[in-house]
């Protein structure tokens, strides 16, 4: 920053009744150093003392500015638009008041515009889940190291970052662009201004640098937009903000991008609600189904067309193939990442690889050649929580014959902790054999393969409770890898929770589950303080 004037960005934080964060998000954004000049904080019409905590801050710090909605609008752009209005400054950020900036991020952000002479300069956003802590990395691949992109038609990949949050602005390009958010009640506005950035065609600098903290609270009173999902106005709300935005590119002459807006659909959202679709009532299931293929037939072909990396593709033509919801565990296998292909593999009368028997018109005739880094092969797992030795059992399934050129010879077993605090489970991917072995795949007379392996669950109970994703890589003769989760199949012991004696901890209260995805998953609470802690969490379910 000593090469930089000081004072250059305003930080605008939006909130509405969020009295127990909004303080915290502001603090982090006062603390970014002498690149932030003002932080705005706009609250939308609050009435739980958001805007007396903030006022009462102000007094005490005199780069913040609040802003007080007499009505509240009903949506985050609104408020973020008043921000916006506001500020003096050569750029601006925003901020949402449950979320922090970490130290230095409006710095690093800061330093590369100015030296690229970049309209908009963007970060690494992390989303961290709380309690426990454990924090997922938001379209990484963008971010791993510092690159200029001249227009944003040279990454398509943009289009994929919808966030706002993870980014500065030259306001003078948002302003002589007009660039703003949808006003009002308006759900999903990052899309629709993100796509508006996109359209203006800026020069735009990528940094590695984490810039923005994600907190995800999904047993929050009040859900955030994009956690509340259990209603179907919310899918609707986020097909009209996918649809404005591709209509913001493509009327731009953005075509490249408004084609990768479409496949970002595709593979993020299709995916995304289709994993969760079996959890909904038969009702929400056809409102769903009927509204997505009515949103689906406005792609062309080449939006649907055949890519063997593309499970989102055969989704949304399954979807538009049949009027009515079908195959749900089936689809939510294939919606998984990484994507999975269950049984049965049929074919049409010309031996043409295809969804079902009674759908020949979806086709997989890009399987047989699809590389085998991206092949979406089924593996099925079975776990036996016993006493004197849990066995998991796995088998992995032919496809189209694809997996058998392949040649399949092992499968690396790893379990990987899902909770805890960040650094508690350190050692998990490590090579120690109580979590993680390679194991032998041998060929099954009914065309599989099948491999066995013990699970120590004395070793994974030692770090507490928590939750273990089984995790897998088949490894082909040819040196080539496919990493994969493993389908859970029901049974007998299997998906039903057991308490299992330990030397160690007396006993080990074991839960296999399957996820929303259908995928394998391994709760354990050892010792009785385990059990007693898994009993109050019940209690509190039961009692909200």
């Amino acid at each position: 920053m000593d090469r930089l004037a000081p004072h250059q960005v305003s930080v605008v934080v939006i909130g509405h009744n969020d009295a127990a964060h909004v303080t915290e998000a502001v603090r982090s954004a006062l603390a970014q150093g002498p690149a932030v000049r003002e932080v705005v904080a706009v609250d939308d019409c609050s009435t739980d003392g958001s805007a007396e905590l903030l006022d009462r801050l102000a007094r005490t710090e005199p780069r913040l500015r609040v802003v007080r909605h007499p009505v509240n609008s009903g949506g985050c752009g609104t408020p973020r638009n008043t921000g916006l209005d506001t500020v003096t400054t050569p750029y601006v950020m925003f901020l949402d008041s449950d979320d922090v900036l970490p130290p230095g991020a409006v710095a690093a952000l800061l330093t590369a515009a100015v030296e690229e002479d970049a309209e908009v300069a963007g970060g690494l956003c992390v989303r961290r889940e709380l309690p426990s802590g454990r924090e997922v990395a938001w379209q990484q691949r963008l971010y791993t190291a510092r690159a200029v992109v001249g227009r944003p038609a040279q990454r398509p990949l943009l289009v994929r970052d919808t966030l706002c949050v993870n980014k500065l602005y030259r306001t003078a390009f948002l302003t002589a662009h007009g660039i703003r958010f949808p006003e009002g009640g308006f759900r999903y506005e990052d899309f629709v201004f993100t796509a508006r950035v996109f359209a203006a065609d800026p020069r735009i600098v990528l940094v590695p640098d984490r810039v923005y903290v994600w907190h995800v609270r999904r047993s929050a009173e009040r859900l955030s937009i994009s956690l509340d999902r259990a209603g179907i106005d919310n899918w609707r709300a986020r097909t009209r903000a996918s649809r404005i935005a591709h209509e913001i590119l493509l009327g731009a002459g953005q075509k490249e991008l408004a084609r990768a807006a479409r496949a970002k659909f595709l593979d993020h959202e299709l995916r995304l609600y289709l994993r969760e679709l079996g959890l909904r009532d038969k009702s929400y299931r056809r409102a769903w189904w009927a509204h997505t293929r009515e949103y689906l037939a406005t792609y062309d072909a080449a939006d649907l067309g055949p890519r063997p990396a593309a499970p989102g593709r055969l989704l949304a033509q399954v979807v538009l193939a049949s009027p009515e919801p079908r195959d749900l565990p089936r689809l939510a296998e294939l919606a998984a990442r990484p994507a999975r292909l269950l049984p049965p593999y049929a074919r049409a009368a010309d031996g043409t690889p295809v969804w079902s028997a009674d759908l020949p018109q979806v086709t997989l005739e890009s399987l047989p050649t699809c590389p085998v880094r991206l092949l979406p092969v089924a593996v099925e797992a079975r776990l036996r929580p016993r006493a004197r030795g849990t066995v998991l059992r796995l088998r992995l399934h032919e496809l189209y014959g694809r997996v058998a050129a392949a040649g399949p010879e092992a499968l690396e077993v790893e379990w990987r902790p899902r909770d805890g605090a960040p650094g508690r489970y350190g050692c998990a991917r490590t090579e120690d054999a109580r979590w993680r072995r390679t194991v032998t795949l041998t060929p099954a007379p009914d065309g599989t393969w099948t491999a066995e392996t013990a699970v120590d669950l004395a070793a994974l109970a030692a770090y507490g409770t928590g939750t273990w994703d089984l995790r897998l890589r088949v490894l082909f003769a040819d040196g080539a890898s496919r990493e994969t989760t493993a389908h859970a199949v029901g049974g007998a012991g299997l998906l039903r929770r057991r308490a299992v004696l330990s030397a160690r901890h007396a006993v080990v209260l074991v839960q296999p589950y399957a996820t929303h995805s259908g995928a394998l998953a391994l709760r354990l609470a050892p010792g009785a303080g385990g059990i007693v802690s898994v009993a109050h969490a019940r209690l509190r379910r039961l009692i909200v």
